[in-house]
């Protein structure tokens, strides 16, 4: 669909990154059903592929190519999405992801982090201002950063690692963590972006900003570098014992859930949802309102660097 026309559009717009793949791209077609869905990615020819299958419904959406790794990528995709000039009524912070490998970024920042923290909210900031009152805003975090979660720690997990959002730039996390490579990394970006949730919950009363735990949902893109064995048995065995375990969940859960919290009409925010919906708690340190300053205020200083 050409910008030009999109523009003279008078409906409900939902901005989902992410959406190419797992639960993301269902949750973009569930969210076509209430409005026109921008579609925000890496990989343009799968944006537009999924933009396809919308719009083959009747229904609309559009493209922009981003990185969220990579902050000026984030920041020309965001004053793309300003100049459509829609009605804005969610954004879905939906994409992540989990290295089994550490990787960088252009910046020399672990990409993690960069992904599953600084992106999201470098893109969250950009679009504050522009969102009318009322909007909703959801980060997608993970109970793997609460040390204290107990299906966490059977996986590996022993909970975020923070020491700054400098040193989580440069891959370093307090000692005693995983042995599980890329583990750290993933459970504190999700500890960071979800206590910047309940921060900017506190920071903008007008808009209705929360948080969801979409459950463990093995048949993902979250683990794309994992090995082939590993990638058989997610995609084909896991899935069939998801309903029956609890803290998991199928893709086709999770998006349901991630779309029903972004129309929900209730005015809830701050709120930190678990796989079924329901309200839950995030670890300790997240719960602190110093910690949640903490970072956000970090992590605008190093974004204002770039």
């Amino acid at each position: 669909m050409s910008k030009a026309s999109v523009s003279a559009a008078d409906r409900k717009a939902y901005i989902v990154t992410g959406p190419t793949s797992g639960i993301g791209r269902l949750a973009a077609i569930e969210l076509a059903k209430h409005g026109m869905v921008i579609l925000v990615g890496r990989n343009l020819r799968k944006l537009d592929e999924v933009a396809s299958v919308i719009q083959q419904k009747k229904q609309l959406a559009i493209s922009i190519a981003c990185d969220l790794s990579d902050v000026q990528s984030v920041r020309r995709a965001a004053a793309e999405i300003i100049a459509l000039n829609l009605p804005i009524a969610g954004l879905l912070n939906n994409a992540g992801i989990m290295q089994m490998r550490s990787t960088t970024n252009a910046l020399g920042w672990d990409t993690t982090f960069a992904t599953n923290h600084l992106g999201p909210f470098a893109l969250t900031e950009a679009l504050l201002p522009h969102l009318p009152d009322s909007a909703r805003v959801i980060f997608v975090a993970s109970g793997v950063e609460d040390p204290k979660r107990t299906p966490a720690k059977a996986a590996g997990f022993r909970g975020g690692r923070f020491i700054s959002v400098i040193a989580s730039t440069r891959g370093e996390w307090q000692p005693g963590g995983s042995s599980n490579p890329g583990f750290d990394a993933y459970a504190t970006s999700k500890q960071c972006i979800l206590a910047a949730t309940m921060a900017l919950a506190r920071e903008n009363p007008r808009l209705r900003i929360n948080a969801i735990e979409p459950g463990f949902t093995p048949n993902t893109g979250l683990g794309r570098d994992a090995n082939a064995a590993f990638r058989l048995v997610a995609n084909y065995i896991l899935p069939l014992l998801a309903p029956f375990i609890r803290y998991w969940s199928t893709p086709k859960r999770a998006s349901r859930l991630e779309a029903k919290v972004l129309t929900n009409q209730s005015g809830q925010t701050g709120i930190y949802y678990d796989e079924r919906g329901e309200s839950m708690l995030g670890s300790t340190l997240v719960q602190d309102r110093g910690f949640q300053d903490r970072v956000v205020a970090e992590t605008r200083a190093l974004l204002s660097s770039v």
